[in-house]
């Protein structure tokens, strides 16, 4: 067992709050030290009470699991001895109304490529590694949400 700390702070300054017409944009502070600016989405609260230039939880969610996946892939890829130079995924997450009828993240599509040297993997043993990754990744084993993996 492992926790994970992060803090999200928000201030409100001297901006009026009761009409709703107060900035969303916050920090979110990491263990390490690291501060990401987050707000909510544009498209959920319209600028400038957004900051576009932000993450927002939504995007936050998708990186979370294709960076999860990919340390999983890039940890297996490794122990099979395949030498990896460059993954990269372009992830896409849907928000929409789930089967209850609430708004959450319908689904999650991981398109990740990737660039070995070397001796490269064949496309089964790319496919059993994204299976492998996807299996182990915490993130992914703890959303409701279906995760596809469509490797380019």
């Amino acid at each position: 067992m492992s926790e994970h700390i992060a803090t999200v702070e928000w201030v409100r300054g001297d901006q009026p709050f009761a009409d709703n017409h107060y900035s969303r944009a916050h920090d979110w502070t990491f263990d390490g030290g690291a501060v990401v600016r987050g707000s909510s989405a544009p498209t959920s609260v319209a600028v400038p009470m957004s900051d576009p230039a932000a993450v927002d939880p939504e995007e936050a969610v998708v990186a979370a699991l294709s960076s999860c996946h990919m340390l999983f892939f890039l940890a297996y890829a490794a122990k099979a001895g395949f030498i990896v130079d460059r993954y990269r995924d372009a992830a896409i997450g849907v928000l929409g109304k789930d089967e209850r009828g609430k708004v959450s993240m319908t689904g999650v599509t991981l398109r990740p490529v990737v660039h070995f040297s070397g001796a490269a993997p064949d496309a089964a043993a790319i496919a059993d590694l994204h299976h492998r990754a996807h299996e182990a990744c915490y993130i992914a084993n703890s959303v409701r949400t279906e995760v596809r993996i469509e490797p380019g």
